[in-house]
């Protein structure tokens, strides 16, 4: 039993327990409930013959448990010795972790003509590396997960057919897909997710056919002296300077880019060059225009150029963000995924951000990357969050996102602290790059209609506060709002958030907006934090641990919530993902890999009736403790062991050879 002390959660000395008395209780209730499901599966076997699994695929399964469980022992073990010579090292990711991706659901897969239900259209022919015969793949699919489909169920179709895991819920006569046309027509025409990426802007992005009017002429004048002084003031002018023609027609009707003019090709007759090779100034104007139009895909471009096309918004009449006192869930990496994000709304976070976005990754096309910027339709103040390193690939990015995604801001990321960014120039690193810093956010900020954001550290040295001297600058270079999170890149997170000079950076900020961020995990943790005067708050890991922290806050009190409503947060999730990821095999094992990186967070929360005074602080660590029932004493357990478990209470029993390794191994409690 671990008596409370410096740095422990005061957890009441009744709960608490010993690390092996805590294991002991996890093994002897697994093993008991094991043998009533056993039981329970026997007899329903012995009345039902239609539902056993083949002779093979069952013994495939059985001693795939059997491989999980001394695989994932053995990975524990390896841990577990490798922790005292790595102990210094051990700071945010895991980055040697293996390979978790299952690989068993590709092999044997239907192919999507036929789970389409046209597999006459099917393009590779019989050529095809996918199977054709649904009997055939049902003979090797695995076995469903449930009687309910939340596809099915939520809009009257599951568009994963056959594949599915739970196909029982909507499989007619000879696999049919079952569809409820009143349900489909209540969700007809309706958009729930937002921002997806077009096979044809991927397309043209991969073969660089996209035009980037306003970048490039903010790019072509870095460098060259500028009569006001600056840079970007001159780059957000309205000067066509000698070659005040674009070389590519802004015609914008799919809002999914313009179309390039490929070198050498005649210029279109409105944007026709004289014999002298200078162009009119009123046809550089209308060339001006154009591209302006290109943002507004219902702006006419035939007929006479008015003042409304020529002038340019002043950054004074840009939409304002207005997000004065609101709570603003922090762009989380991996663990802030849309399920999660539905989750924090449903419980009162009022602004939402995507995760963070490599910007050369977006250039590129890569779907992984623009997967991070879809937005559901309940997420009303919605932003992206962008990373990158130099001006014209920042700018290019923020001009393309303009043009193709609904987005109430963009945020630039100056806080990552991860060396795979840091190293590049990026993240953290930009607040010592003072120049390219600027470039960057009046670059941005040129080619945007939404207003730009910045969230940075302290700095990045321990005792070297840089924060001060830049934010200043970032609201001389135009931006709308800042967020400080009260840690330098050295501290991670291993020391408590500077409150104190976060209160002397807000007063520096203002006019400008500044949210803080840092150890907020409850709602007297928030009024504090407002009490120092910044604009609002963010808010990180307090929402992983507990996502009900919006409900706290905004209703001032601590929520005691049982194991059981927790529970069904986490059913809620599952839901979630399997209508974001897909309810096949691939989707419910991506839902259950975001749910175990989730649960690595989840399992730090006190439930408030434990404690023996509230409330609980983000860097006191839990000792071993009993929880009031087994459900909520596993959702204590801090091993992998523990997190599977929950997963296969909801998800189904994990795939052969499975094993997981949390990729955020960095804590608060030191």
């Amino acid at each position: 039993m671990e008596a409370a002390g410096a740095g422990v959660a005061p957890i009441r000395a009744q709960y608490l327990t010993s690390k092996e008395q805590f294991h002991a209780y996890l093994k002897a209730e697994r093993e008991s409930r094991n043998q009533e499901n056993n039981q329970d599966d026997g007899e329903e076997d012995s009345s039902s013959n239609d539902q056993t699994e083949p002779p093979a695929k069952q013994m495939k399964l059985d001693g795939g448990e059997q491989v999980r469980k001394q695989g994932s022992q053995e990975e524990v073990v390896k841990e577990e010795e490798k922790k005292p010579q790595e102990r210094k090292r051990a700071r945010g990711q895991n980055k040697s972790r293996p390979c978790m991706k299952p690989n068993h659901y590709e092999k044997d897969r239907l192919c999507p003509s036929v789970i389409q239900e046209c597999a006459e259209k099917c393009y590779f022919g019989s050529q095809c590396r996918f199977l054709h015969d649904v009997g055939e793949y049902m003979a090797v699919k695995p076995s469903d997960l449930g009687d309910s489909c939340v596809l099915f169920k939520t809009f009257g179709k599951c568009i994963y057919g056959v594949t599915c895991r739970f196909a029982r819920a909507h499989l007619g006569e000879d696999y049919r897909n079952i569809v409820n046309e009143d349900l489909v027509k209540q969700w007809e025409g309706k958009l729930l997710v937002r921002n997806s990426l077009s096979k044809e802007l991927q397309q043209r992005l991969r073969k660089k056919k996209v035009c980037f009017d306003k970048s490039s002429e903010y790019l072509s004048h870095l460098g060259k002296p500028s009569s006001a002084g600056s840079v970007g003031n001159k780059a957000a002018g309205n000067s066509t300077g000698e070659k005040g023609i674009s070389n590519c027609t802004a015609s914008k009707g799919n809002a999914e880019g313009v179309d390039v003019q490929p070198p050498g090709k005649e210029a279109p007759e409105c944007l026709a060059v004289s014999e002298k090779g200078q162009a009119p100034e009123s046809m550089a104007l209308q060339s001006s225009c154009l591209a302006d139009a290109s943002n507004d895909s219902t702006l006419k471009t035939i007929g006479p150029v008015t003042d409304e096309d020529v002038i340019k918004l002043r950054p004074c009449e840009k939409k304002r963000l207005d997000i004065q006192g609101k709570l603003y869930l922090a762009p989380l990496t991996t663990c802030g995924n849309l399920p999660f994000r539905r989750i924090c709304k449903r419980f009162g976070a009022d602004v939402t951000c995507g995760e963070m976005a490599v910007c050369t990754n977006l250039l590129q096309g890569q779907s992984s990357e623009w997967a991070l910027l879809k937005r559901h339709y309940t997420e009303d103040l919605f932003g992206v969050q962008l990373e990158g390193a130099f001006p014209d690939t920042m700018t290019r990015c923020a001009e393309l996102l303009n043009q193709t995604i609904e987005m109430d801001f963009v945020d630039i990321n100056v806080g990552c602290p991860i060396d795979l960014v840091y190293k590049k120039g990026g993240g953290c690193a930009l607040m010592n790059r003072s120049n390219k810093f600027e470039q960057i956010v009046r670059g941005m900020n040129s080619v945007l209609d939404v207003p730009l954001t910045v969230k940075i550290r302290t700095g990045v040295q321990e005792k070297v506060n840089l924060a001060h001297k830049v934010i200043p600058n970032i609201r001389k270079w135009g931006a709308s709002m800042v967020t400080l999170h009260g840690r330098s890149r050295e501290q991670r997170y291993t020391k408590v958030a500077d409150w104190e000079y976060i209160a002397e950076c807000a007063k520096l900020a203002s006019p400008m907006p500044l949210f803080g961020n840092g150890d907020i995990l409850s709602y007297e943790d928030a009024n504090r934090a407002m009490q120092t005067g910044v604009s609002g708050i963010m808010i990180a890991r307090g929402a992983l641990i507990k996502p009900w922290i919006f409900t706290e806050v905004k209703e001032q009190r601590h929520w005691d919530i049982s194991s059981n409503e927790r529970f069904d947060i986490l059913k809620d999730f599952t839901n979630y993902g399997l209508e974001h990821w897909g309810s096949d095999t691939q989707g419910v094992e991506k839902t259950r890999k975001f749910m175990l990186e989730w649960l690595s967070f989840l399992c730090r929360y006190i439930p408030a009736g434990l404690l023996e005074y509230l409330p609980q602080k983000i860097n006191e660590r839990p000792p071993y403790y009993m929880g009031r029932d087994y459900l909520e004493t596993l959702m204590a357990s801090q091993n992998v062991d523990g997190w599977i478990k929950i997963s296969e209470m909801l998800l189904g029993p994990v795939p052969t050879n499975f094993t997981f390794l949390p990729k955020h191994k960095a804590n608060s409690y030191r």
